[in-house]
């Protein structure tokens, strides 16, 4: 953990800020047709993957278009929940006054309702970002992902935890709100109206979403009703599964940082800048990657600007990494397999006690193939 001003000068971090703040208005005034163009073709893509996805399962006796519909479905729960749900409910698109992209009224394909999703991730993990003991996503509760967490026996299953939050991934997003860790630590009470409120979307929105996609599709297919709800649980798998590592992936690597409450007191928007600069991690890959990541492999210029329009983000990466260069900071991005390499190694590392711990050196051994450069 590095102190945000061991980094810059108190006049750097606020003319870095300026030089963001900068680009941000450059790409806000530029928005207009075009970012609702592409938006609502992602949207109609979606929706026409997912109408051949259910087809084909109506006739997935043939085990070819039970394949083919298990794919389109999966990559149309992908779309849904990365590069719309996710990108929508932030906000990105609110400025078109247009219903259908309205953060407020936008509910994804995934069991977490959207309304607790946007407290959780939106507000406090967006405002808190990487800062201990008020980003509730570092180890999302269940996890030891950072040197600064007290280490306890329990986290010795760290690397069974992770695996099996990866395959119920929507599951552990939902649950995340229930807010248990700070119910063991009694910060917060079961019984408090506020979370009794999470609680009853919380059910309304499982039943919903296991009664579409474990009852009612499969029912529609008569006898192949076991193979529909099999191919059904595949594509959410499949989502499962890959945003588990492009969330983690841009959060959790080496050399992320992690920060205090004390370091962020008073915090001015150069030093907000910093923190998410220093706490994000990006992954490289080519313009389907991105989108089918909803551009969260920018996971540094979405931390800057997450109610930007996420497809701009590709636009500005090179100024935002330029911009690092200038003032010396760490730009850290690498391939999908590094990147997911080097999380599972720090959560194996963080799973052991501090002293059998391997340091931070011996941990991080990609120098070679993932790029944290500072000029």
């Amino acid at each position: 953990m590095t102190g945000l001003q061991d980094r810059l000068t108190p006049e750097q971090i606020e003319e870095f800020g300026r030089e963001l703040d900068a680009i941000r208005q450059r790409i806000v005034a530029d928005l207009g047709q075009d970012d609702v163009d592409y938006i609502m073709k992602v949207i109609r893509t979606q929706r026409g993957l997912e109408i051949a996805g259910r087809a084909l399962l109506f006739a997935g006796f043939f085990p070819p278009a039970w394949l083919a519909g298990v794919g389109a479905l999966s990559v149309a729960k992908i779309l849904d929940n990365m590069e719309i749900g996710h990108n929508v409910m932030h906000g990105q698109y609110d400025w078109t006054r247009i219903p259908e992209l309205s953060s407020q009224e936008f509910e994804w394909d995934v069991v977490a309702p959207a309304e607790n999703w946007r407290h959780s991730h939106n507000y406090i993990h967006h405002t808190f970002t990487n800062v201990l003991d008020k980003d509730r996503d570092i180890g999302y509760g269940i996890l030891r992902i950072d040197p600064a967490q007290k280490w306890h026996p329990y986290y010795l299953g760290n690397p069974v935890y992770a695996t099996f939050l990866a395959f119920i991934f929507q599951w552990g997003v939902m649950l995340h709100d229930l807010e248990f860790d700070r119910i063991i630590r009694g910060e917060r009470q079961w019984s408090d109206p506020e979370l009794k409120r999470a609680r009853g979307r919380m059910a309304r929105k499982a039943v919903r979403q296991v009664g579409k996609d474990y009852v009612l599709f499969p029912l529609l297919t008569g006898p192949l009703a076991p193979l529909t709800a099999l191919g059904n649980a595949t594509a959410n798998l499949s989502r499962n599964l890959w945003a588990f590592a492009i969330i983690f992936c841009g959060h959790f690597p080496s050399d992320v940082e992690s920060f205090t409450e004390e370091e962020t007191e008073n915090e001015t928007r150069g030093q907000w800048y910093l923190r998410q600069i220093l706490g994000s991690a990006n992954i490289t890959g080519g313009p389907l990657f991105h989108l089918l990541s909803g551009n969260l492999s920018h996971q540094i210029e979405h931390h800057l600007f997450p109610d930007i329009p996420a497809r701009r983000y590709p636009q500005i990466a090179a100024e935002v990494r330029a911009l690092c260069e200038k003032y010396a900071l760490p730009y850290n991005t690498g391939p999908l397999h590094k990147q997911l390499w080097s999380v599972a190694k720090k959560i194996v590392n963080f799973a052991l006690p501090p002293r059998q711990q391997r340091s931070a050196p011996e941990t991080d051994t990609l120098a070679d193939d993932r790029v944290i450069e500072a000029a």
